[in-house]
């Protein structure tokens, strides 16, 4: 979805003046601080599609990438540790089975 107006349009819009018409110096400090609103989130969209696209991209890399090992762990640490949880989970039952 693309913004209507930019900032340079913003910028370069001319009122015509009537009769009973706006204070121009009012209207023209409004418009400049609409500008730098505009700035501000044409700058806060740009960032977050950026990151949007690295976090897809991280995204799609995922699955293609193995958890590593922690380093130290062995297959005997792994086996003790599992054996620990059967224990706790199943408790006795596993030993008197």
């Amino acid at each position: 979805m693309d913004n209507k107006y930019t900032a340079k349009d913003i910028l370069e819009r001319d009122f015509k003046t009537g009769m009973r018409g706006y204070n121009q110096d009012e209207v023209d400090h409004f418009l400049d601080e609409i500008i730098q609103d505009y700035e501000i989130f044409t700058k806060k969209i740009e960032q977050l599609q950026n990151e949007n696209k690295r976090l897809r991209a991280e995204m799609d890399d995922a699955p293609r990438k193995q958890a590593a090992p922690v380093p130290g762990t062995t297959n005997f640490d792994i086996l003790r540790r599992l054996s620990h949880l059967e224990n706790h989970v199943f408790g006795n039952k596993l030993n008197n089975n």
